[in-house]
């Protein structure tokens, strides 16, 4: 157990706590049978990775993306802050036949790994959001842009903070949260989730697009694609121009190095 003034920059309590229970680890893959988007974001990720090459995987979990993407031939390389979700993610690597590397870190400080070192990279399932505190958000982003080599493409996931308007309970928070902005509020956006596993006080922060596509493009990125999603099965938004910017669930989004 460290001190909250010991915890590194954007990791919070409730964040830290979670990292650090391998039962939540273990269980993690079970959770998680039915969500269709972790389908989704992976078809997602394979149109914008077409060929081979070096990939990063920010925030890898278990390894959904490393291991299938390890088996098409790419060298992955995953980065997560559970050292208990590596373990895991090798030990399905192994039993699958395949080699991944692990690298247990805070995705704020990746200056171990070389500038230009990879072909793709991938931060999904809302990892982003888990990172407190926008200066430390826009950092992930900028070693991704360091790591990527030019020409190199990035595909992202996050929670639309508008969907909320349309749960009563959430609308309350998000009035709240408009207000917050509108007054310069630092964590506008940030929305507390429920006790989850016995660990409260995890925080997802929720972009609108404009934020997300905005800081992607003051790091350096060219957006390639803004593709929103929707809670059904296929994640298709039907009728997107017709409050998409509302009905969205999350966004996929694919950008590129020049």
């Amino acid at each position: 157990m460290v001190a909250d003034w010991q915890l590194p920059p954007g990791v919070n309590r409730g964040l830290w706590d979670y990292f650090h229970d391998p039962a939540i680890a273990r269980s993690y893959d079970a959770g998680l049978a039915n969500c269709h988007l972790l389908n989704i974001d992976q078809e997602f990720a394979l149109r914008h990775f077409p060929r081979p090459g070096r990939l990063l995987d920010l925030g890898c979990g278990t390894g959904r993306i490393l291991i299938p993407f390890a088996q098409r031939g790419f060298w992955t390389v995953g980065v997560d802050l559970s050292t208990e979700m590596l373990k895991v993610a090798g030990e399905k690597a192994a039993a699958a036949g395949v080699v991944i590397q692990r690298v247990c870190a805070n995705l704020v400080d990746l200056a171990g790994l070389s500038d230009g070192a990879f072909d793709h990279a991938a931060c999904l399932f809302s990892t982003l959001g888990m990172v407190m505190g926008s200066a430390s958000r826009r950092r992930v982003l900028e070693h991704v842009f360091r790591l990527l080599r030019p020409g190199g493409k990035f595909v992202l996931h996050v929670h639309n903070r508008w969907f909320n308007f349309w749960n009563r309970d959430t609308r309350r928070w998000l009035i709240k949260d408009c207000i917050r902005s509108l007054v310069g509020g630092s964590s506008a956006g940030d929305h507390v989730m429920p006790t989850h596993q016995g660990i409260a006080g995890l925080t997802l922060h929720l972009f609108t697009r404009r934020e997300i596509v905005r800081l992607l493009r003051s790091v350096g990125f060219g957006i390639a694609e803004v593709k929103p999603i929707s809670l059904r099965a296929d994640g298709k938004l039907v009728w997107p121009f017709l409050f998409g910017r509302l009905r969205a669930y999350g966004y996929l989004l694919a950008v590129e190095k020049p």
